[in-house]
């Protein structure tokens, strides 16, 4: 709900309690996320995600009207874990329903769709005015329809899922450049989606521009997904996690020092970071899988994703209280320490442990940031089948 941000600086609120708002919105998708499974087992998939859907549609709408920094943190707990419950459900049923041989188109597909519902969201901010009510309203109807197709369905309900575990030991002691490059994406990206839109505002940018950056930023992560990751399987994944993060520190350096840059000069700038930042989390769970037993594919990325989930919810807490502090670039030099630290431990890594030999590698595969069920369906999984 990209509006969320723009709609609480109308409303005047600080940055610290805007930061929140992604805080608890990742506390809860991380405990959707391990959940989630539970409730399926009890009353099934269909009944589940009616379930949510109605709640998460019901929150929206409350959005609307309970204008408040306590309540819409309660809100957006509730709204995280609904959408992790809600994207365990679809992606299990996926997974179900998709043959072998058609895994990876599949996962392109949606991992597409996921994007391109992205874009679409935010250029919602064109057409209705923030400060209103229609945009939590359009939210409301499109889960209330969810439920329509999934209700009315005759095919069987999928096997059940497994429940999530989360052991950071063994994900630190399997990969630690997979776990901090996960962390540290998730810390850096978690930020910049809940406060990017603050950052913009307060640079000057209308509306309109301020979706146009927005919109730069997810299509550029979106498109270098793919080129950066078969970059990725010809070389050591590291390198790539390097590049990007150099290339992102150069760009969040720009963003915040930049004196007073032009609305192109902005946009541009936001596109090569959305570039380079995005696309690390998947590398760095590429490089972790090289790394894992045949056996353990699911295990080890599901978890990775929960990492990220904690960076997510920490990050925008750091970035706020420094956007409060430093002001608007606030935001940019906490990215830019945070990509910083993960060149810098990434190739003290690279010193110390070999790349894994390339007949033990998996080819890379773009994800977005669901839920663990997703990797179920990844063509990297199918060896724990065989």
């Amino acid at each position: 709900m990209g509006s969320l941000p723009v709609r609480a600086e109308l409303e005047a609120f600080s940055t610290l309690p805007i930061g929140m708002l992604a805080a608890v919105y990742f506390v809860g998708f991380i405990i959707g996320c391990i959940n989630g499974s539970r409730m399926i087992r009890r009353v099934g998939h269909i009944r589940t995600f009616a379930a949510l859907s109605s709640i998460a549609a019901a929150m929206a709408f409350a959005l609307a009207f309970l204008v408040d920094p306590i309540a819409w943190w309660i809100l957006r707990f509730v709204i995280g874990i609904c959408f992790a419950g809600l994207y365990v459900v679809i992606e299990s049923w996926l997974n179900d329903r998709t043959e072998s041989t058609h895994r990876g188109a599949i996962m392109s597909t949606y991992t597409f769709i996921n994007f391109g519902v992205l874009i679409v969201g935010q250029l919602l901010l064109t057409t209705y005015r923030p400060s209103g009510f229609e945009l939590f309203s359009v939210v409301a109807i499109l889960l209330g329809l969810a439920l329509v197709p999934v209700s009315l369905t005759t095919a069987p309900s999928p096997s059940q899922p497994e429940n999530v575990r989360l052991d950071i030991r063994g994900l630190w002691r399997l990969s630690p450049v997979g776990f901090v490059g996960c962390l540290a994406v998730g810390l850096a990206n978690g930020s910049f989606w809940t406060l990017g839109p603050i950052f913009a505002s307060r640079s000057g940018l209308d509306i309109d521009n301020l979706v146009y950056f927005m919109i730069g930023t997810t299509l550029a992560g979106a498109l270098m997904q793919w080129p950066l990751g078969r970059l990725s399987d010809v070389t050591d994944r590291r390198f790539i996690i390097i590049g990007t993060g150099i290339c992102a520190v150069v760009a969040g350096i720009l963003l915040s020092a930049w004196p007073e840059p032009s609305t192109t000069l902005l946009i541009i700038l936001a596109s090569v970071y959305g570039g380079v930042a995005m696309p690390p989390y998947a590398v760095s769970v590429a490089h972790a899988n090289d790394f894992a037993e045949d056996d353990s594919f699911v295990a080890t990325a599901g978890g990775l994703l929960l990492v990220y989930g904690i960076g997510a919810a920490a990050g925008p807490l750091i970035a706020s209280r420094l956007m409060q502090y430093l002001g608007t670039g606030g935001l940019f030099l906490f990215t830019t320490v945070v990509h910083g630290g993960l060149v810098v431990f990434t190739i003290l890594r690279v010193r110390i442990r070999a790349a894994p030999a390339q007949q033990n590698r998996s080819d890379f595969v773009a994800v977005p940031q669901t839920s663990p069920m997703l990797y179920e369906m990844d063509p990297r999984s199918e060896a724990e089948t065989e």
